[in-house]
């Protein structure tokens, strides 16, 4: 039996919120050359990997993924890059050197502090950091705001975030939100899967395909209270 969040999430084209736009932003902050050796950490079906590839098209971009049908979907669409390679593998668990390491909503899984502790270690001399994670923008949030989050680990704002990175010994460079935009990048396909699905889902993914579209509606109506924060960071 498949698993009901992958029959929703298999063949979306992101597994998160993000835009060309600010792969370009956060690149420009780091200072990413045409030549860079770039990482993009738990890249889904590669979502970002285009973005990365245009912002350094005399390097190299390798993408990691845990998941198998991702990394095929990855795969497939830059089978003719030879500037790029996906590697089925842990994001912990890495080869370095690269210049820059991107990675969209997915620290979490490591805890941030624990992540660029582990990136320290890949990264070439002067190299940076760019990853988003969710963040409250208010200091008093709703409680349909924080009920986004689930059982997320638990949500700081922006002060809590750069502690983190502090407690790694990195320093931020720049900060900014991810944009509606983006969220809509993600959102907008899978409202598309999970109308399509519906009218024939189980009873198991009927509550997926629910629960992720209550996750949007609650975003559309909290997105001036949370969302992501986009941060650029490199080794102090």
């Amino acid at each position: 039996m498949s698993d009901p969040f992958f029959t929703l999430h298999r063949d979306l084209p992101r597994e998160g919120p993000g835009s060309a736009e600010e792969v370009a932003w956060a690149a420009g902050v780091a200072g990413v050359r045409a030549t860079a050796r770039i990482a993009d950490m738990a890249c889904g079906p590669g979502g970002d990997i285009a973005a990365l590839r245009a912002l350094a098209p005399e390097g190299q971009v390798t993408a990691v993924e845990m998941t198998p049908h991702m990394v095929a979907a990855a795969r497939a669409r830059f089978a003719d890059d030879p500037g790029v390679t996906v590697i089925e593998g842990d994001m912990a668990r890495l080869i370095g050197p690269y210049d820059f390491i991107w990675c969209a909503g997915a620290a979490y899984f490591l805890g941030v502090t624990e992540a660029l502790t582990i990136w320290r270690d890949v990264l070439a001399p002067g190299g940076a950091v760019a990853f988003s994670e969710p963040v409250f923008f208010t200091a008093n949030p709703s409680e349909g705001a924080r009920a986004m989050w689930g059982d997320h680990d638990p949500v700081t704002d922006a002060a809590g975030i750069a502690a983190r990175v502090n407690a790694a010994g990195y320093e931020t460079l720049a900060t900014r939100p991810v944009s509606d935009a983006a969220w809509e990048a993600y959102y907008g396909p899978m409202e598309a899967r999970i109308a399509a699905l519906h009218p024939e889902a189980d009873p198991d993914l009927t509550a997926v395909l629910d629960s992720e579209a209550e996750e949007i509606r609650l975003w559309r109506a909290h997105r001036a209270e949370t969302g992501y924060l986009l941060s650029v960071v490199r080794p102090a």
